[in-house]
């Protein structure tokens, strides 16, 4: 079994209840005032509620065989922060809507195929794997973004939001992958959920970004493609998030915590409740 110890300052896992409001004072283009990169986040806006409580329920499912009492602390924590995040993530839903876009629709393609139909037919070892390698995912992503200082291409009404979340996947990122490990510590099992992990993040994030894409009248292919362009030379997704995130993940040895990012997320978290107090 791998195993890594978190950082001492570590501490409590614990969710932080923010009431974000989302209003028409945030612009339309929301990223750099740019159609195709406010679209790459509005998908992930739309894939997030869903996806935290398909996390939930895969960890869930084990929490009464884990008898380590720090663990079972930190498994409670990441319930708690995962559905605060699920909850502020779906007001933006009415704010997107108030900005004209059908979301309804990729909603309810998402829920049936990922949910009513990939995590049915799923094992429950799957589930538990590929929300591991997720949440290694999302942790590279809070991370890249946070490190690049990505998040000052967005707008304000929207970067709290965005900064928060990421600074609390961080603090979680290894509570799965602690409750797999502890389940089955299977080389195999972990790649096949990194493999699920990878397809249905992928291929979720596009169909999301290009059915809103879809609803902008007058906007061509070539001007997409320039934007995307630009935007993989800002942020280079496949490199920095996929490429390192396969990379370390399918090391034998692997475990969240040998990238000690903790102290990049509280120092945001803190900028956070300060401008909150």
């Amino acid at each position: 079994m791998t195993t890594t110890q978190a950082p001492r300052d570590l501490g409590e896992i614990r969710p932080r209840v923010m009431g974000f409001e989302f209003d028409d004072s945030i612009p339309r283009y929301w990223v750099a005032d740019a159609v195709v990169p406010t679209h790459m986040g509005n998908a992930l806006h739309l894939i997030f509620p869903m996806g935290e409580r398909f996390f939930v329920r895969a960890v869930k499912h084990y929490a009464d065989q884990i008898d380590d009492p720090e663990l079972k602390a930190q498994i409670k924590g990441f319930y708690a922060q995962e559905g605060r995040h699920a909850h502020e993530h779906e007001k933006v839903f009415l704010w997107m809507e108030r900005q004209g876009y059908d979301i309804r629709r990729f909603l309810a393609i998402y829920k049936k195929i990922a949910f009513l139909g990939i995590e049915r037919l799923s094992p429950h070892k799957l589930r538990l794997a590929t929300t591991a390698a997720l949440e290694h995912y999302t942790a590279i992503m809070a991370e890249n973004a946070l490190e690049h200082g990505l998040l000052e291409r967005v707008h304000p009404g929207m970067r709290e939001l965005l900064c928060w979340h990421a600074c609390e996947e961080i603090e979680h990122k290894a509570v799965a992958f602690d409750v797999l490990q502890r389940v089955d510590a299977s080389y195999a099992l972990r790649v096949a959920g990194m493999f699920m992990a990878t397809t249905t993040l992928v291929g979720f994030w596009f169909l999301g970004a290009s059915m809103l894409l879809r609803q902008e009248k007058g906007l061509g292919l070539r001007e997409i493609l320039r934007q995307l362009r630009a935007s993989m030379q800002q942020n280079p997704l496949g490199r920095r998030v996929f490429l390192r995130g396969m990379r370390e993940y399918l090391r034998r040895d692997f475990h969240p915590w040998q990238t000690d990012n903790l102290a990049l997320a509280r120092s945001y978290l803190a900028r956070i409740e300060r401008a909150a107090a």
